[in-house]
């Protein structure tokens, strides 16, 4: 028997493992696909990758956590596993206890000093000076320490406030009588600042999350049914070429009508011409951009990503559509969590709307509680919730750019991200991955969150210091959940820990809980409107945006156009025009 839960438990870890190697390869995709290839820094890279597979560990590890602690009982039976002893759940959960804590330190280390410190050393190196060596190692690592070292200052208040700061214990009428309670509220000083540091971090990346989140959540969908090119790379090459000639003889026309005379053209003319010189700018990028998508000049690997691309794309059409349903069906998930909570929460504003158990059916929670019974279903199902809401977040990110209030600081786009709005999208994304992991634990599967499909035998033992027995009457098997006074429930029920350490924040912080809670609304609200809008319209350029980043803007929406004509498919599989578009380009 201790055999069968060894092997069980290090399965448990190795697809954990596995996983991590996954996020290592979705961190990389994501840093190459966006930087820019001029200005690379391998520095930066690297502090990217690691952070956000960093960030994205740390939301996975939370079914990790659910399959281990529900590892060690059977839901059939309602009782522990054989093997199980109290002391091996202790051990358990000890060690998920300090993966939790390196992995939250980490996050917390890498996005208030590791990341600002990489910005700056890359904004303090100096090329020129760095060729005639007045630029040393030295020089430039105190140049970027200096200015990180606010940071580091913020990161020392931020604990000391925790360290201090008090917590309300006696509360009434909140059933902080509950042994689950006082568990959340007993801790020592050094977990406290931990547990403040962490709630006013998700509280800050909850705040981002609804406006980027939920703006991508939106749009993600929309972008892959709209996906496809209104105009495939040989036509546009086609069409683009016969324009460029026109443009160039009309041009030659004008200047033949001027004799070499600068001043020889009436103000109509020279108008013209000067409209004819900025179009045969616009067409040479465009024929330029036509060349790229086309494969033209490129290996015979880059050629055949294309035409796989190009083959995949109603694949694209088939999977937005059912991203949608998923969408919705999360959508409607968290809006009926966020109304049981609001109605039948225990301790409401107390304890940040903790539930104590599900009172409406919620789709999400449902399945994840069926599935996890046969483990790593449930996992595969919450990497995908999780990576689609970090997918949302990229672009959201991507869409809105890096903004203070409605001022553009930096914008995030595919292969012309400089290293600098790199470093702080990373930095974003580590603050709304916090949030997402809340509101995947408070929010999208609650119950499954905390307990999983753990259950717990109604009826006391036979003798003492036995287990109860349900096999004759199955109607007294019950789901383990925080109000479970019984204790025959007490002592088979295990929280998960990530489950715990979020509801201590609620519990000890309940400032925190509130605004987390009631910022989820906002969430959906944000969400709904911009699914509505992107239904009828595409997005549109910030009037702020200067004639440069429109014109190229324009450029490379006519190579991924949101129309839906995949006519233009077949083209781009056999690299050749139709003879329509040559002749009325001609």
């Amino acid at each position: 028997m201790a055999s069968q839960g060894y092997i069980q438990l290090t399965l448990i870890w190795v697809v954990y493992a596995v996983a991590i190697v996954l996020l290592l390869g979705v961190a990389s995709v994501f840093v190459y696909l966006y930087q820019t290839h001029r200005d690379r820094s391998k520095l930066v890279t690297t502090i990217c990758i690691f952070t956000i597979t960093c960030l994205l560990a740390t939301v996975l590890l939370l079914p990790v956590d659910v399959a281990l602690v529900s590892s060690t009982t059977s839901s059939k039976l309602g009782q522990r596993k054989d093997w199980a002893t109290q002391s091996k759940v202790d051990n358990i959960v000890r060690t998920l206890e300090i993966v939790y804590y390196v992995l939250y330190s980490v996050d917390a280390l890498l996005c208030l000093v590791v990341v600002p410190f990489t910005y700056f050393w890359y904004e303090e190196y100096d090329e020129v000076a760095a060729e005639e060596g007045e630029q040393t190692f030295g020089k430039r690592f105190w140049a970027a320490f200096k200015y990180t070292l606010v940071f580091v200052l913020l990161c020392v208040i931020l604990f000391l406030v925790g360290f201090f700061v008090p917590i309300a214990t006696n509360r009434k009428g909140a059933h902080f009588d509950l042994d689950f309670f006082k568990s959340l509220l007993s801790e020592g000083r050094g977990e406290r600042a931990l547990t403040f540091a962490l709630g006013l971090l998700i509280t800050i990346g909850i705040i981002l999350y609804c406006f980027y989140t939920a703006a991508g959540l939106a749009l993600l969908p929309i972008t892959l049914i709209k996906s496809a090119p209104s105009i495939s790379a040989p036509a546009l090459t086609a069409s683009t070429d016969a324009q460029l000639e026109s443009n160039r003889e009309r041009q030659r026309q004008l200047e033949g009508r001027a004799l070499g005379n600068p001043d020889g053209l009436s103000s109509k003319d020279q108008r013209e011409l000067d409209a004819l010189v900025r179009e045969e700018r616009t067409l040479r990028r465009r024929q330029r951009l036509a060349t790229e998508a086309s494969g033209e000049g490129q290996n015979f690997f880059y050629k055949a990503w294309l035409k796989l691309e190009a083959i995949l794309r109603p694949v694209k059409l088939i999977l937005g559509i059912l991203m949608v349903v998923v969408v919705l069906l999360i959508f409607a998930s968290m809006l009926i969590t966020g109304i049981d909570k609001a109605k039948n929460s225990i301790c409401k504003r107390h304890c940040g709307y903790l539930l104590g158990h599900i009172n409406i059916f919620q789709p999400v929670n449902w399945v994840l509680v069926k599935t996890a019974k046969v483990f790593p279903i449930d996992y595969v199902i919450f990497l995908l919730i999780t990576m689609l809401f970090f997918a949302a977040s990229v672009i959201g990110i991507a869409t809105i750019g890096i903004r203070l209030l409605w001022i553009t600081i930096f914008k995030i786009r595919k292969a012309h991200t400089t290293p600098q709005a790199l470093l702080l999208a990373t930095v974003l994304l580590t603050l709304m991955a916090l949030a997402i992991n809340y509101a995947m634990a408070m929010m999208v599967a609650p119950q499954y969150s905390t307990f999983g499909p753990q259950t717990y035998c109604d009826m006391p033992p036979r003798h003492p210091g036995e287990q109860p027995d349900c096999t004759d009457d199955k109607s007294k098997i019950v789901r383990c959940t925080e109000l479970a006074k019984n204790e025959v429930a007490q002592s088979i029920c295990t929280p998960s820990v990530g489950s715990t350490f979020l509801n201590r924040i609620m519990v000890n912080f309940p400032f925190f809980g509130v605004v987390d809670f009631w910022a989820q609304f906002a969430f959906l609200g944000i969400f709904l409107i911009a699914f509505i809008l992107l239904l009828f319209r595409t997005p549109k350029l910030s009037e702020g945006d200067s004639d440069s980043d429109i014109i190229e803007e324009e450029e490379e929406g006519l190579i991924a156009s949101t129309g839906r004509r995949f006519g233009a498919n077949w083209e781009d599989i056999t690299g050749r025009a139709p003879q329509s578009n040559n002749q009325s380009s001609n």
